[in-house]
């Protein structure tokens, strides 16, 4: 059996740390946009730029190495206060961090990398003379092996900046995680003028030395205008593995101690990877950070973060699966059995039960991610859309820490990019327009995410023109999509843009009017168990609304039977239950009836005529009712024949081979081995057939 290659290893781990600093250079750079100019904020992001450059230097990626050191140079100016943030500035640092993202992924896939030359003279032309000549030197490209000279700049006392007293004492942990004192010390002094003293007083006799102890530790005087916090982050993927103190020096003069020689560890090649900076040192993993608690000294961490290859996840996600149906397997043999509610038989699996369930949760809590970095990659699509159709667009996010599955968002990307792309190429006037309606002549994209009722709602809202219904009624006759004699409501209307084919693109563009757009984006989101709903102010704008289960793993249902068949009702939808008599059931017309509630009038649908079991409800009087709240807050009453249970149950997704049907999400496995099909209450209203037992539009939002 073939040993994993360490170093595929280390580079996968780097490729991961990019993607963490590549999100924290767009933090920082949407903060600089907002008029966060703040030296910290610009820090955050010359420190991600820096850091991507160091860990580059390490495996040979030149050319990420090099756009990664212009864009770096531009932004120590505008650190230093040399260059001043414009809008068209900040135009190029989003481009640049577009294309720094590009770089860092053809990179990781081996793919060939964009060159971007055009962008490069641009960050050039904000170069000074003297940076770029320092700039061309400073560039010390070097692959893993190579050691690097700590060449340290000149000392001068006069009008010095504060001085810092740094002692660094690396544990074994250290370099068994694969990281290495001289890139921190490179870094270190990368911060400033630096005197870097090695004490080897605990180094043994050869013949007692231990090849894999520490006995080396650094002393470095550090004269900096940096903060304390910035000197810290230097150790920040070593915590825990070494001592650390960093306390200022007052008396500068006095306490500085200048050698004729810098006294650095001799550090063979192969023993001094040219990182940069170590906050990328792609060897010095969470995992390995987690074995041992900080010592005294060091920085105390906010908190540890062990990565998990998502095999391992999914695996663990799908045992869990089974133990929840062994779990309602077991809990119904012992029903059957006839045993006491108080045996211990069955105060045990009530034990069960619970565990199962915490278990559960805690599962789910790991797939769980923030919608963050999906809404980051929609700010890239919004800037390049509003460039390619001429209009000057901003996007606005709202709950980007919202939790949602892992699988929902990676099959969201697709969706949300077209939703958005429409938005700016369709949504938005042209600036003129905008203008002439007393707009803004910036327009305004928003993305916003937030938990309502046990689902995820995400929002794509323009303020542009509105549906243009007339217009959109007529394409739609046009193309033969509907009767040219149609009566069609407002609603229904819009609803027509999610007809296959359908698009008010007068040409055919880059971003749209190939007769392929929302249709498909129904289709991607109804495949992931949810809906999209629209909502549009003619002249104030439109917003797209996809409600997205939180998981599609594992969710709490009620067991209903309907004309002898089984099925699962979503219990985050029902909010109470109703038994039908005669006088709370009014007919408004043949086949239409609403029951009464609390004052108020709610339409009834037969489930089973709805889904095909049967084509008469029969006497209703007796029956079952589901009072199902919706999202837009209408309510609905879906009549059942019996409640048989409340259950945690695991979703089974249906096969592509299986024809879609209206209403039906997914499937589960009851605790009897019967398989019963997982409904979508809002679904089945939307489709209900005329006749089902349902009240008219006018009456649906309650009298």
């Amino acid at each position: 059996m073939t040993s994993p290659d360490p170093m595929a290893e280390i580079r996968a781990s780097f490729f991961i740390e990019c993607e963490e600093l590549l999100e924290a250079m767009q933090d920082g750079l949407q903060q600089l946009e907002d008029g966060l100019h703040d030296s910290e904020t610009i820090n955050v992001v010359f420190r991600a730029v820096h850091s991507i450059k160091g860990g580059a230097g390490a495996f040979g990626l030149e050319q990420m190495v090099r756009f990664a050191h212009r864009f770096e140079t531009v932004l120590d100016g505008v650190r230093a206060g040399t260059l001043a943030i414009s809008p068209d500035l900040m135009k190029l640092f989003f481009r640049a961090g577009d294309h720094l993202s590009d770089i860092v992924r053809a990179s990781r896939d081996d793919d060939d990398v964009p060159q971007g030359e055009v962008l490069a003279a641009e960050l050039d032309a904000h170069i000074s003379a003297d940076a770029g000549e320092e700039a061309e030197e400073e560039i010390d490209f070097q692959p893993m092996g190579i050691a690097l000279d700590l060449d340290l700049p000149a000392l001068d006392l006069e009008d010095a900046p504060p001085l810092w007293r740094i002692t660094f004492a690396p544990e074994a942990d250290m370099y068994e995680s694969g990281s290495e004192a001289f890139p921190i010390l490179k870094a270190l002094a990368d911060l400033g003028d630096a005197d870097v003293t090695c004490d080897t007083s605990s180094v043994p006799p050869l013949a007692e030395l231990a090849p894999e102890s520490a006995y080396l530790s650094w002393r470095i005087d550090l004269r900096t205008q940096v903060d304390e916090a910035e000197i810290r982050s230097v150790f920040e993927f070593v915590e825990g593995l070494c001592a650390v103190t960093v306390e200022r020096v007052d008396d500068a003069a006095s306490e500085l101690d200048v050698p004729e020689d810098i006294a650095v560890p001799d550090l063979p090649p192969e023993d001094a990877p040219s990182l940069d900076r170590p906050g990328q040192d792609p060897m010095a993993t969470a995992e390995t950070a987690s074995k041992r608690p900080a010592t005294t000294g060091s920085t105390p961490a906010a908190k540890t973060v062990v990565r998990v290859d998502l095999d391992r996840i999914e695996r663990l996600v799908n045992l869990v699966g089974e133990l929840v149906i062994n779990q309602a397997m077991l809990s119904q043999s012992l029903e059957s059995a006839g045993l006491s509610p108080h045996s211990d038989a069955m105060n045990g699996l009530d034990e069960f039960q619970r565990l199962t369930r915490d278990i559960q949760d805690s599962v789910m809590m790991i797939r769980a991610q923030p919608v963050k970095p999906l809404f980051q990659r929609m700010s890239r699509i919004v800037r390049e859309s509003s460039a390619a159709v001429g209009k000057d667009v901003r996007l606005l996010t709202d709950g980007d820490a919202t939790e949602v599955d892992k699988t929902v968002i990676e099959r969201l990307a697709d969706p949300l990019t077209h939703m958005i792309r429409n938005a700016v190429d369709h949504g938005l006037e042209a600036p003129h327009a905008r203008a002439e309606a007393g707009k803004s002549p910036e327009g305004t994209v928003k993305l916003s995410a937030a938990h309502r009722s046990g689902r995820v709602v995400i929002e794509v809202s323009d303020d542009g023109a509105g549906i243009n219904r007339p217009k959109v009624q007529q394409i739609a006759m046009d193309k033969g999509l509907i009767p040219t004699d149609a009566v069609l409501s407002d609603g229904e209307i819009d609803n027509l843009l999610f007809l296959p084919g359908f698009s008010t693109a007068s040409s055919v563009s880059d971003l749209s009017g190939r007769g392929v757009g929302m249709d498909v984006v129904k289709t991607a989101i109804q495949s992931l168990g949810g809906r999209i709903a629209i909502t549009s102010v003619p002249g104030a704008g439109t917003t797209f609304s996809i409600s997205l289960p939180l998981t599609l793993a594992v969710l709490d249902g009620m067991v209903v039977n309907v004309a002898e068949e089984t099925l699962v009702v979503p219990l985050n939808v029902v909010a109470e239950t109703l038994t039908l008599s005669d006088d709370t059931i009014d007919e408004v017309e043949p086949g239409a009836q609403v029951v009464r509630v609390r004052g108020g009038f709610v339409p009834l649908f037969d489930l089973g005529q709805a889904l095909g079991y049967r084509t008469d409800p029969g006497n209703l009087t007796g029956s079952v009712a589901l009072l199902i709240s919706q999202e837009d807050g209408s309510r609905a009453a879906l009549i059942v024949d019996e409640i048989q249970d409340q259950r945690q149950v695991v979703i089974k997704g249906l096969d592509d081979a299986f024809c879609r049907s209206p209403g039906i999400a997914a499937a589960t496995i009851l605790g009897d081995g019967q398989i019963a099909l997982i409904i979508d209450p809002s679904d089945i209203i939307a489709h209900a057939p005329k006749g089902v037992a349902a009240a008219p539009t006018s009456l649906r939002l309650e009298a």
